[in-house]
């Protein structure tokens, strides 16, 4: 099982000039260090560690890579208590019980050879791929560790083991060996370190929530039919909030949401009451709605 697929290379661009105009075509709008790092990771054969506030587009940067390099997305959601055999596979019991069973019936319990029945239920068509050997096993491939900041300790260290030797072992069956590395995202929204053993292995990038510029940049390619000055207005008060201290400060999505809200309803400007009937697209705490509702012309006006 080991290195018997054949390999070939992500269709990475020449340089990273040309990574950012293919992530742009997908709607991604990646500035040149971002998109610098993003190259070399993928020539490097690097992980690449995404850190930043939620919201700040890192998921969304991994999805754009696998769509602009043509490779398929593999998405690992990490989150507390996750461990190496919920990341690697599982054996198919439902099935197994069912062969068993057929084997009982076609031989009879007594006519059973024990360790041939143990070696044909532990076979290649039993095993149940997860995310992480899904990755090693297809060639190439993007492969999205999402909020490993919610894992454990004992999973990074997984994670590293797996990283540096872009293989794992299988008991039962034996080494599974990429024939080409995954290019890895890591994401963090650091709510805890990550361990610097980690970091090391990665390529590292902080990302950050979009200048008000950039804001409407994204808005208007996700959104062409989207009025430039919406568009502008949107970004504006976005920006604001984001500075206003709240428990949960609007990411891009949350701009991209409020933007289709207002469009839907048919407006051309933002204005105070349509902002107070729409800020449950922008805003996901009550708090922060209060907050920003006590004084909406503030954000939305000037």
């Amino acid at each position: 099982m080991a290195g018997d697929r054949d390999g070939t290379a992500l269709g990475l661009p020449a340089d990273p000039a040309g990574l950012a105009d293919a992530l742009h075509r997908t709607g991604y709008l990646a500035d040149d260090e971002l998109a610098t790092v993003a190259w070399l990771a993928a020539r490097m054969k690097r992980p690449i560690m995404l850190e930043g506030d939620p919201g700040t587009g890192k998921t969304s940067l991994a999805e754009a890579i696998a769509t602009a390099l043509g490779a398929p997305l593999i998405r690992l959601q990490c989150y507390e208590g996750i461990d190496a055999s919920q990341a690697l596979y599982d054996w198919d019991f439902p099935r197994q019980v069912l062969h068993l069973r057929a084997l009982e019936a076609a031989h009879g319990a007594g006519g059973l050879d024990v360790a041939a029945v143990e070696q044909d239920l532990f076979d290649e068509r039993f095993l149940l791929p997860r995310p992480v050997l899904q990755a090693l096993q297809t060639a190439p491939s993007v492969l999205l560790v999402d909020e490993v900041d919610r894992a454990d300790d004992e999973f990074e260290a997984f994670l590293l083991e797996v990283l540096s030797t872009h293989a794992v072992t299988i008991p039962e069956i034996g080494t599974v060996r990429s024939s080409a590395p995954p290019l890895v995202v890591l994401t963090s929204n650091r709510t805890r370190e990550v361990h610097d053993a980690l970091k090391r292995r990665c390529l590292y990038h902080w990302v950050e929530h979009p200048d008000l510029e950039r804001e409407v940049q994204i808005l208007r390619t996700r959104m062409p039919e989207l009025p430039t000055v919406l568009a502008e207005q949107v970004a504006v008060a976005v920006a604001r909030m984001r500075t206003a201290g709240l428990i949960k400060p609007p990411g891009v999505a949350e701009s991209l949401d409020w933007a289709a809200a207002l469009f839907e309803l048919g407006r051309t400007e933002l204005d105070v009451d349509t902002a107070t009937s729409t800020l449950g697209a922008v805003l996901k705490y009550h708090e922060d709605s209060t907050r920003v509702r006590a004084d909406l012309a503030r954000f939305v006006t000037g």
